[in-house]
């Protein structure tokens, strides 16, 4: 089993676009020991959400002094925004060997959208993604994790390789749907080490009930 660990904003965000959005960036400090715990623990992997500016002033170089890598899912609506990542810096995490996926186009909840805006989230905003970073874009992570079985169904038919969500609970290396924990401010060394040596544990099985339920609603 793997453990997948996200992390969204590392600072202070320069204002919030979604409230309760600084609940999870960590500060810099607490990122780079974080980084190095995750260094100790092989069956980790590394995901940052939204495409701030963060990812590459401070993730990148921070991955590469450790020698890791890790999947940045970047909004396609947000390249021209100067607080989040643009072309040059989705080109330039390709280069150092990181991978690129998608997290939609406006960072709203996949589920129940109109047809149109489905297409825009899922499709366009994978093609955009994919012609700004110079390569495939074959993963999604879901916004604010929220899902359902026509919603799966329709990234299956789009042939995204993998899917990844909120649900906290390790995760099988080939699964096609990969749980995740995230990093919040609240967040420690010693709670994510407890994390990343998980046992199997009650709440796992609350976790996984809970999402079977959302796979088939």
């Amino acid at each position: 089993m793997i453990i997948n660990f996200c992390f969204h904003g590392i600072g202070t965000p320069a204002q919030e676009r979604e409230s309760g959005e600084s609940g999870y960036w960590v500060s810099e400090r607490m990122f780079l020991d974080l980084l190095d715990e995750v260094a100790l623990h092989p069956n980790v992997r590394l995901s940052f959400d939204d495409g701030n500016r963060s990812d590459i002033e401070i993730a990148l170089p921070a991955l590469l002094d450790r020698g890791l890598t890790a999947t940045f899912f970047a909004l396609a609506g947000r390249l021209d925004d100067p607080a989040s990542l643009d072309e040059a810096d989705l080109r330039e995490l390709r280069a150092a060997r990181m991978r690129i996926g998608s997290h939609g186009w406006n960072h709203v909840p996949w589920r129940r959208l109109s047809a149109a805006d489905t297409e825009r989230e899922v499709t366009e905003a994978r093609a955009a993604l994919a012609e700004a970073s110079d390569g495939p874009i074959e993963e999604a992570a879901l916004p604010l994790g929220r899902y359902d079985r026509l919603l799966l169904e329709r990234l299956e038919r789009a042939g995204y390789t993998a899917i990844y969500t909120s649900d906290r609970f390790p995760a099988k290396p080939d699964s096609w749907m990969q749980a995740r924990y995230s990093a919040t401010s609240a967040s420690t060394v010693a709670g994510t080490r407890r994390i990343f040596t998980h046992t199997p544990a009650l709440r796992d099985a609350w976790q996984i009930a809970s999402s079977l339920a959302k796979r088939v609603r």
